[in-house]
């Protein structure tokens, strides 16, 4: 994963651009360190990988997204000749060059397109010339900014129509508003044809439990002994805390309705028009809304729609289903979702009364703030953009939330706990700002060491403690397992060790292995007949039909009557499927599937015994049960906590006839998408298999996977 990131049709944002001198270093995470590393990639670096790794292939899948987008161009080229005036145009962003191939055909005299990413600058000028528009397009690689117009510049002259695509899931997340402001100062002509001509944000308020669990660490009830209670309650300041400043972008649509409630109506916010001067000052826009229900406001769930021509006939719109003109011929996209903003704390709403919600943005992202009077909306609140104060934010994303307030979840391990704990056990933790070191404690163990390798976790997980009068009753090292002396231990031998596991590090499921590495470094410091929890890791397969999924990696060999092969072509020998091909995290649960196979056991990682010298290799097939297209194979692991307890990262139900999957909401499971070939559509059959060989490599901790389908 590079350390700067590209999105949406080009790279036209400062923060962005990648190194001039075209090096980047790419974190990775090393399951044997549990540690995130930065590595510097070389010249021969390919960084068309990170394009095919992008979400390229999802917007020219976006059938609805290029089909307003070429009507909206064909009508501004369209009222620029009928006002006798040459039509040029300026396309910011152009990545594979699609938007301005489209406006040459629509009849443009000249195009500039406008690209920063050299690589996709190369692949925009071979698809423009293999579709014969080199002659009517000219590819610029620089930032917009850097642009320059006149003789001797890159554009001739000023343009009349602005072209751009350059909107994430927030709208201006891309530095949308610098790059038009800019635009709009030195590139083109004073009431030019915008495509799109503007963009709307709506929002509306909601009651949801399920979301707020994703914000905010809640009370945690520990049963004990009989019929006894204890809490672990959150410190004030977690509680106060206004949280993370970073949009959850979400498939809304997959958000079960009975776990939200709406408060208010949909509510337009603002809209931004792009056919005239835009400003990238910070701005606040406030409206009344009245409230439909009571309860608890929890959340603002937000969204965009875009409308390409000045009537606003031509309407390209995120809405989730229940907001959505229709409903059942719905888009699905990727590279555009939709938005969950937290409110620093939940407010009672009683049906009937009127609130002032305020949408706020800087140049590149947007918060909100909901007020009980229109006074308190007076007062400056660009300062209130909202920051974790409480440092839970950096340790805990959405997920991590979600799960450390899973109850089902800690019950798991409290019933695990409850069965290896004695009134003489030296318990240690390996995890992450986990809390099953408080656990143990309440549980009766009676010496208990927390290893938290990341300070902000363990500076989190000291205010809990002395939040909930515990200090001192817990030792919390600094120290990583392998640093780790028996002084640090009080001379003691650990009889039991326990971990979720659960790693900040950690992008796929494999990763939390390094668990496996800690146990092996304390070899020394754990007692004869030491215990370990859990027991043991199992990955797990299961060969799964996506409903939309496969969309983001499958080929695009015509895009609106434009050849886009040589993308594919790109895509498919950058990512080498035959030799290096890699597993991709998602959370799943917000993309349905349906499995074609059994879930299949692949290895089993034994943390009773030390991490061996020699790999774990597995093969075998996975029959195919269940006809229709085979897109990927899913991966994750389960622990076995003990002999009969066991929680899972991945499948959490499913039903053998049918092959429904439902997938754990707190957790990414691993996805390796099949030859791009497999992708465009083959059937299969019960007579059918998918192939497996999978490796793991102790000196790594990394996994080789190859699946093939056989026929």
């Amino acid at each position: 994963m590079l350390g700067w990131q590209h999105g949406g049709a080009g790279l036209d944002h400062p923060a962005l651009q990648p190194p001039t001198a075209m090096k980047a270093f790419c974190s990775r995470a090393n399951p044997t360190t549990g540690a995130m590393e930065w590595e510097e990639e070389d010249e021969d670096y390919d960084y068309h990988q990170e394009i095919a790794r992008s979400s390229y292939a999802d917007m020219l899948h976006d059938k609805d997204r290029n089909e307003k987008y070429y009507s909206g161009i064909r009508a501004a080229v369209c009222r620029v000749k009928e006002r006798g005036q040459k039509a040029i145009v300026l396309d910011i962003g152009t990545g594979t060059g699609l938007l301005s191939m489209m406006a040459a055909k629509a009849g443009a005299d000249f195009c500039f397109a406008v690209e920063v990413f050299k690589p996709m600058a190369d692949v925009a000028v071979k698809i423009i010339d293999k579709n014969g528009f080199s002659n009517k397009i000219k590819v610029i690689n620089k930032h917009s900014t850097e642009v320059t117009v006149g003789p001797d510049g890159d554009m001739s002259c000023r343009a009349n129509i602005l072209v751009t695509e350059l909107f994430d899931t927030e709208l201006i997340g891309e530095g949308a508003l610098p790059s038009y402001e800019h635009a709009h100062k030195y590139l083109v002509q004073e009431e030019c044809e915008a495509v799109p001509h503007r963009a709307t944000v709506y929002a509306q308020l909601v009651e949801s439990e399920r979301m707020w669990a994703w914000n905010k660490l809640l009370p945690i009830h520990v049963s004990l002994e009989g019929d006894s209670d204890k809490v672990i309650y959150p410190t004030k300041d977690m509680q106060l805390c206004a949280g993370s400043p970073c949009v959850y972008d979400i498939q809304l649509n997959q958000v079960n309705r009975n776990h939200f409630t709406a408060l208010t109506m949909v509510t337009k916010m603002f809209s931004v028009d792009f056919s005239k001067a835009v400003s990238s000052s910070p701005a606040q826009h406030t409206v009344q809304v009245q409230a439909t229900g009571s309860g608890q406001a929890h959340v603002l769930i937000s969204w965009w729609d875009m409308e390409m021509d000045p009537e606003g006939s031509i309407r390209c719109t995120m809405a989730p289903y229940w907001a959505h003109p229709t409903p059942n011929n719905m888009q699905w996209r990727d590279h555009w979702m939709q938005c969950v903003y937290f409110l620093p704390q939940k407010l009672t709403v009683q049906e009937g009364e009127y609130l002032w919600i305020s949408a706020i943005h800087d140049d590149y992202s947007l918060w909100y703030k909901m007020q009980r009077n229109s006074d308190e909306c007076k007062a400056e609140v660009l300062s209130d953009r909202p920051l974790c104060s409480c440092q839970a934010h950096l340790m805990c994303n959405r997920q991590r939330f979600g799960e450390l307030n899973d109850q089902q979840r800690n019950n798991a391990y409290i019933k695990a706990l409850k069965t290896i704990l004695r009134p003489d056990t030296v318990c240690m933790t390996v995890s992450d700002g986990s809390l099953l070191s408080i656990f143990a404690h309440l549980l009766g163990a009676a010496q208990v060491y927390s290893l938290e390798i990341s300070a902000v976790s363990r500076r989190v997980m000291q205010k809990i403690l002395a939040a909930n009068e515990l200090m001192g009753k817990m030792i919390i090292s600094e120290k990583s397992p392998e640093q780790l002396t028996p002084v640090d231990l009080d001379n003691n031998q650990i009889s039991v060790l326990i971990g979720e596991p659960f790693f900040t590090t950690s992008l796929l499921p494999w990763h939390n292995l390094y668990f496996w590495y800690a146990r092996t470094y304390l070899a020394k410091h754990l007692s004869r007949e030491f215990t370990v929890l859990p027991q043991s890791a199992t990955l797990l397969a299961i060969a799964v039909e996506f409903e939309d999924l496969w969309r983001i990696r499958a080929p695009c060999r015509e895009c609106e009557g434009f050849d886009v092969n040589l993308m594919d072509e790109m895509i498919q020998n950058s990512l080498n499927f035959h030799e290096c091909h890699e597993a991709e995290p998602h959370p799943l649960w917000e993309y349905s599937c349906r499995a074609l196979t059994d879930p299949c056991q692949m290895l089993t990682f034994d943390f009773r015994h030390e991490v061996p010298e020699q790999s774990i290799s597995s093969s075998g097939s996975m029959q195919l049960l269940r006809s229709g297209t085979c897109h990927g194979i899913v991966l994750w692991m389960d622990y076995s906590l003990t002999n009969d307890i066991t929680v899972t990262t991945g499948l959490a139900k499913f039903h053998s006839q049918t092959g429904y999957c439902e997938w754990n909401p707190h957790n990414k499971q691993g996805v390796y998408f099949l030859r791009l070939e497999a992708l465009q559509g083959t059937s299969t059959n019960k007579q059918d298999s998918i192939g497996y060989s999978v490796t793991f490599h102790p000196k790594t901790g990394e996994l080789t996977l190859d699946f093939q389908q056989s026929l």
